[in-house]
């Protein structure tokens, strides 16, 4: 989670760079949308001299089952990947998938590495995946967290059902958020509720101390009569 920064800070972050004009071929690179993070198309990945120059060591690889056989590691000895196997549509579910990505990039930024999220094109299905980690990274709204990507990488356009989905994960993460917050108290175990078998061992035990009671008062009398 990054530092908590003022309204201003934030603005500022979501505005991103003023003096980057975009051009067409811009979209066959990857951009920088926060500290560690990269996002671009499959074509960026193509490219060891590139990944090296920009100090690339983790690589999410986020495809459709169909272009397996194209959009895969390149350089698995020089990076480490993750794969993702989905299906570009609007029906795929990308949060359930999402907690596994984001941590494979908690992890590699946390460490001082670089991430470079990639799909075929880089419009609509990393995208959506980077716009989710973005809002929770800072705490954002979904619409601030699609302007942020998108005033980055100009390009980009979830679909309607990944869109969809980028709404419905803003309230699933505050929900998180604020779960971590204020934690539910210690409740304390309920007593345990007497079974009838507890029941029968209890009777058992008062019948053998009043046994005992009855032949400890007999011996006595017998005593006292000798």
């Amino acid at each position: 989670m990054a530092t908590p920064m003022s309204e201003e800070q934030l603005r500022t972050v979501i505005q991103g760079p003023i003096d980057v004009e975009w051009r067409y071929e811009m979209r066959r690179e990857c951009q920088e949308i926060l500290p560690g993070l990269l996002l671009g198309p499959f074509v960026a990945s193509k490219s060891l001299e590139t990944l090296l120059s920009l100090r690339v060591t983790h690589i999410v690889c986020i495809r459709d089952a169909k272009e397996a056989f194209s959009v895969r590691p390149r350089f698995p000895e020089n990076f480490q990947y993750m794969v993702l196997d989905v299906e570009d549509n609007e029906e795929q579910n990308l949060i359930r998938l999402f907690p596994s990505a984001k941590k494979f990039i908690d992890d590699a930024i946390r460490s001082g590495g670089i991430v470079l999220v990639h799909c075929n094109g880089g419009i609509s299905l990393s995208p959506a995946f980077v716009v989710m980690f973005v809002m929770q990274h800072y705490q954002l709204s979904w619409e601030d967290a699609l302007h942020l990507v998108q005033n980055r990488r100009y390009c980009i356009s979830p679909n309607g059902g990944f869109l969809t989905q980028i709404k419905e994960y803003e309230a699933i993460y505050k929900a998180s958020v604020a779960h971590a917050a204020f934690p539910p108290p210690h409740r304390l175990a309920p007593r345990r509720k007497r079974s009838d078998d507890d029941d029968e061992d209890e009777q058992r035990i008062d019948d053998r101390k009043r046994l005992l009671v009855q032949c400890d008062s007999l011996e006595d009398e017998d005593a006292m009569q000798t």
